[in-house]
């Protein structure tokens, strides 16, 4: 079977299998998967009618997500993994990732091994716009602070100031590595700063949403998202000069209050990192969705 390359012409192609169903898990739009173009061989495939994604590095070939299609199938699953035993040079590398709860049933009914990827952490956009009650009290008293020093103002985010955001991530990302030692997250920090890159490629063309904070007219922080489905406001990246206290916790609320029309914003997961996750924790979500691998039971 001859599988396609991605390319940005497939938006179109991806939308439409996406919308197949609901989806809470962020990697579940064109967005969080086109990004990633430059760490991992993108390909993509139609089996009866299911749209299968697979990313391939140095260590192997894995499937994305499940098939997309408007119904499990149990002969498309057995098709994907043929494609990864042919394309793995140890076949038991083979796995699908990020699968969703909902499909769990259906995999382990079909004997496979399922354990828990991560985490999708979902927050109530009310509440993080609001940041009311004693659970924010520190948020609020950190956004009061922010507000009561530094001369500030906040805007919507545009290709103009690319350059700029781009410069504040290479501040933020040295800032981050001179606490954090762990050469695993110092790589994922400059993986993340390519991935960037690409969003701001094709900002407008996916739909991004986002703002900045200029402090003394110079952007110290910004933001953006992508909706994901009609309830669902995804925030990509939140990027904040460290050294200025409060801004963190301003733009968060700041840019929820422009995400009212939203029921609910998906922070995204913990990257597998305690301080990350605590982070995360601080703002109250009202549930972590769990991600899944799935694999054959090894013999």
């Amino acid at each position: 079977m001859h599988l396609n390359k991605i390319t940005f012409k497939d938006k179109a192609l991806f939308d439409k299998y996406l919308a197949f169903g609901e989806h809470q898990l962020s990697v579940y739009a064109f967005a969080n998967i086109y990004i990633w173009r430059k760490f991992f061989d993108i390909n993509w495939i139609i089996i009866k009618d299911s749209l299968c994604v697979f990313f391939a590095d140095n260590i192997g070939t894995f499937l994305y997500f499940p098939p997309l299609s408007k119904a499990n199938s149990v002969q498309v699953v057995e098709e994907a993994f043929k494609i990864l035993d042919k394309n793995n040079k140890n076949v038991a590398f083979a796995h699908i990732e990020n699968v969703e709860e909902k499909d769990l049933s259906f995999f382990q009914n079909l004997g496979y091994d399922c354990s828990l990827k991560a985490h999708d952490y979902i927050c109530n956009s009310k509440d993080l716009a609001a940041l009311k009650g004693n659970k924010f009290k520190s948020k609020r008293a950190s956004c009061n602070y922010f507000t009561k020093h530094y001369n500030h103002k906040l805007q919507k985010l545009s290709l103009k100031y690319r350059g700029d955001c781009l410069k504040l991530y290479m501040l933020w990302m040295k800032q981050h590595k001179a606490h954090e030692q762990d050469h695993i997250y110092q790589g994922m920090l400059s993986d993340s700063q390519i991935s960037l890159k690409e969003a701001f490629a094709k900002y407008a063309a996916f739909g991004f949403k986002g703002a900045v904070v200029k402090v003394d007219n110079i952007i110290k922080g910004f933001t953006f998202g992508f909706p994901l489905g009609k309830d669902t406001f995804c925030i990509l990246y939140e990027i904040t000069d460290l050294t200025i206290k409060g801004l963190a916790q301003f733009i968060f609320r700041a840019f929820s209050q422009e995400l009212i029309d939203y029921r609910y914003i998906n922070i995204m997961d913990d990257s597998g990192l305690d301080n990350l996750k605590l982070v995360k924790l601080s703002y109250h979500p009202l549930r972590q969705v769990p991600a899944y691998i799935v694999r054959r039971k090894s013999t």
